[in-house]
């Protein structure tokens, strides 16, 4: 039965004025029998009063779908009914309905922003005049509207219903909001909730003893885990708890060992921090580095392992920055906190002087610096002056990594100095006297995931400072300086200022609540429920949802190939180096034969990889390898997520740690790879000094040059000069312009001692007549 009132005006003078005969009862029956929706009269009173006190979604997210074109499942009733449509008098029509201020406000109550309002209406204009036949219902209406019959607003009904079918989340915007409701993350963890946990709180700086103590608890309990930010960290842990005769298995994204034989699970695991089970019962717990809750792109994992380790005892360690934060935090499930203070085991100092010249380096200095040309200028500056350095960077194997701190290290060995990234600042123990800045200026990405270069802040400042003079080093006092005489009263500043106190923690939408997301978004891309996810999530003031632009960026790389949701999310959720070209074609290809049902074997992977490999001869080969190994990583991540498909991991983690070796010869020799990369094309266009024109640089005077100096401001560009090898390494950031400079004028110097021909082995002999000893003051 219909509403006599809901019915339009027009529809009842048609109704009332009707003759016998003159009217089909069709044609009555499709005027009573309208959508059931709201008329214009009651619907535009509604709009004033509406409103939500829920924030409004981000409707720039919404991704229109399209309709598809399918034949009116009444044929051309609506054209026997009446006749056929004017399109000119329909567009006509419609333009006036877009520019009714009632329409535009009804809308808006079923949440059609203008945006959003202004979208719909473009494709409810291109259906209705595109359609080869509309529905009879629509058809009537509009041939009403153009015989001055029927109101514009008729329309409505069928624009709202058109504007849901391309905008589907408009009908379960409730639910979606529910569904995004991170406010109290504490209530995922039931099995964490339904016991009493007693939370430990070990606050301290760098070398203080604070991990110490909690490791120590946890080797004495009956079973424990042990949860930390690198996988040198749990390697580390889980060798000490092996060597002291607690049983203990290691788990990281790449890899699982058992020590028991058969392959049972020790009663004790030593894991990276994403690694962590919510769900398995421990009597101990330790989380290190909690101060990492906060980082913009891991921080989730922190938030996850604190509230939901099922542990007896929570016993976690950092920064007394994070102390308040975390008791507010234990608030909120109710459980007691106790602080454990520490102080520093030995002290460090900052000098009043710069080191100014690489010419005044001492054994046990370490020079950081915040990019891979830096890492590589200054080592091979430092090898002309005749001294061995070792270099470690963030993009080295683990193994690598190992070997040149071992190499540091070893008070045999005549390398003494180190040239590192901030990659020193966990997971490494160091031999460092002195720490140099070489920089303070360093690449981050904001809340919004953009980069910017920023001065680092006080607390990583700390934790690479703190690096000098640890405990168990042959230095008991460390000692922090800079390069630069400009940079020492920053740093100065920098470590004076107290560390900025932990106000939120990181989470991150769950692959069930994308899931439930996907239930009632269907045909929306996996990138998309990500940001409609995000844009309705609702947080509190202690919590932020983290960075997903890696997710994203690989979500939108692998749209079209056919995977299920879970699969998608779980490829998406891959830990790899989105800069390394290498690594994002091969996580395309391995998705790609993933999808179509292939496994991929170990004969796939090394015809893949150009298995084996060499020793690298140049710094783009040494690039490439450690690709390569990144790529061998992702495989064996994905080795543990599905099995079936990526069968043959043990094959393929002895190839990965053959390759750790040949990059290891790389780095052993990374300046002969600088020279020799120039040496097979060197520059054109370089004058009798070297200098090649189109390269802009400034000398500091300190034989330091490189763009992530804190006082190199200026743009560094080189001269696209016939597209030589040292010019594309310049291009692709592998090497600096200053780099290249300094080598060209090597060679200079090298032709001017009679040396005919530039190549790495003359190099090396007019180097070895520079070659002076270390000073010591």
């Amino acid at each position: 039965m219909v509403c006599w009132s809901s019915i339009s005006a027009g529809d009842r003078k048609r109704l009332n004025s009707a003759q016998p005969g003159s009217m089909s009862l069709r044609r009555c029956f499709l005027l009573l029998s309208r959508l059931p929706v709201p008329r214009r009269a009651c619907a535009i009173r509604r709009a004033a009063s509406s409103g939500s006190s829920s924030r409004p979604p981000d409707t720039s997210l919404f991704v229109p779908l399209s309709v598809r074109s399918e034949t009116s499942r009444d044929g051309d009733i609506g054209l026997e009914l009446s006749q056929a449509l004017d399109k000119s008098e329909i567009l006509k029509a419609l333009n006036r309905f877009y520019k009714r201020k009632e329409i535009q406000k009804v809308a808006a109550e079923q949440g059609l922003d203008a945006r959003l309002f202004h979208q719909a209406f473009i494709s409810f204009r291109k259906y209705v005049l595109e359609m080869p036949s509309l529905g009879a219902e629509l058809h009537i209406i509009l041939n009403d509207i153009c015989c001055g019959a029927g109101h514009i607003d008729d329309i409505y009904p069928y624009f709202i219903r058109h504007a849901k079918q391309i905008f589907p989340m408009l009908d379960c915007m409730e639910d979606l909001r529910k569904i995004s409701d991170l406010r109290v993350p504490a209530n995922w963890y039931p099995e964490a909730r339904a016991i009493q946990r007693k939370v430990v709180f070990h606050a301290g700086p760098t070398n203080s003893g604070k991990t110490y103590h909690a490791i120590q608890r946890y080797l004495a309990a009956k079973s424990g885990i042990y949860c930390g930010p690198l996988k040198l960290l749990a390697h580390e842990i889980f060798e000490k708890s092996n060597s002291a005769g607690v049983p203990c298995d290691l788990v990281t994204g790449e890899e699982r060992t058992f020590v028991d034989p058969e392959g049972r699970q020790s009663s004790h695991v030593a894991c990276t921090i994403e690694m962590c089970s919510v769900t398995t019962p421990y009597e101990v717990a330790v989380i290190d580095e909690i101060q990492m809750i906060k980082d913009l792109a891991r921080g989730w994992a922190w938030t996850r392992a604190l509230l939901g380790l099922c542990a007896e005892e929570i016993h976690v360690c950092g920064e007394a920055a994070a102390v308040n934060f975390v008791r507010e935090l234990m608030f909120s499930t109710g459980e007691e906190m106790e602080v454990h203070n520490y102080e520093r085991l030995t002290p460090f100092s900052v000098l009043d002087h710069a080191v100014v010249s690489l010419d005044n380096l001492r054994p046990g200095d370490c020079i950081v610096c915040f990019s891979k040309n830096d890492i590589y200028s200054i080592s091979r500056q430092i090898e002309v002056r005749g001294l061995e350095c070792a270099v470690i960077y963030g993009s080295l194997p683990p193994g690598t990594k190992l070997s040149q701190a071992k190499k540091f290290n070893d008070p045999d060995d005549p390398c003494k100095i180190l040239v590192a990234t901030d990659a020193i600042g966990m997971g490494l123990n160091l031999s460092i006297r002195r720490i140099i800045f070489n920089s303070l200026v360093k690449p981050t990405v904001n809340e919004k995931g953009e980069k910017e270069m920023d001065t680092i802040s006080t607390s990583q400042a700390l934790q690479i400072a703190g690096r000098a003079g640890r405990f168990s080093s042959v230095f008991k006092e460390g000692q922090v300086t800079t390069m630069h005489h400009d940079d020492l009263p920053v740093l100065k500043e920098i470590l004076q200022h107290p560390v900025d106190p932990i106000e939120s923690a990181g989470l991150h939408p769950t692959a069930e609540q994308i899931e439930m997301f996907a239930y009632h978004l269907p045909d929306a891309t996996l990138s998309n429920l990500i940001d409609i996810f995000v844009s309705l999530s609702q947080v509190d003031g202690l919590y932020f949802v983290c960075n997903i632009d890696d997710f994203k960026f690989l979500a939108d790389m692998i749209q079209h190939i056919p995977l299920n949701l879970r699969s998608r999310y779980v490829f998406c959720t891959a830990p790899i180096n989105k800069k390394q070209p290498f690594v994002c074609t091969s996580f395309l290809k391995f998705a790609r034969q993933f999808s179509r049902d292939e496994p991929l074997t170990f004969d796939w992977v090394c015809r893949h990889i150009n298995w084996p490999l060499v020793t690298p001869r140049n710094i783009k080969d040494l690039v490439h390898l450690e690709a390569v190994h990144d790529v061998l990583d992702l495989y064996l991540w994905l080795s543990y997520r599905f099995m079936d498909m990526f069968p043959d991991a043990n094959l393929v983690r002895e190839v990965q740690q053959e390759l750790d070796h040949i990059i290891q010869q790389g780095v052993r020799n990374i300046t002969r790879l600088i020279r020799a990369s120039e040496a097979q094309a060197p520059l054109p266009g370089t004058g009798k000094n070297g200098d090649a024109a189109g390269i802009q640089h400034r000398s500091r005077g300190s034989g330091i040059q490189g763009p992530s100096s804190s006082r190199a401001r200026g743009n560094k560009t080189l001269g696209r000069a016939s597209g030589s090898l040292g010019s594309r390494l310049v291009q692709e950031g592998l090497l600096t312009p200053e780099l290249l400079d300094q080598l060209r004028s090597e060679w200079s110097q090298g032709r001017s001692l009679n040396d005919p021909k530039p190549t790495p082995e003359n190099l090396n002999k007019t180097q070895g007549g520079k070659k002076k000893k270390l000073k010591k003051k």
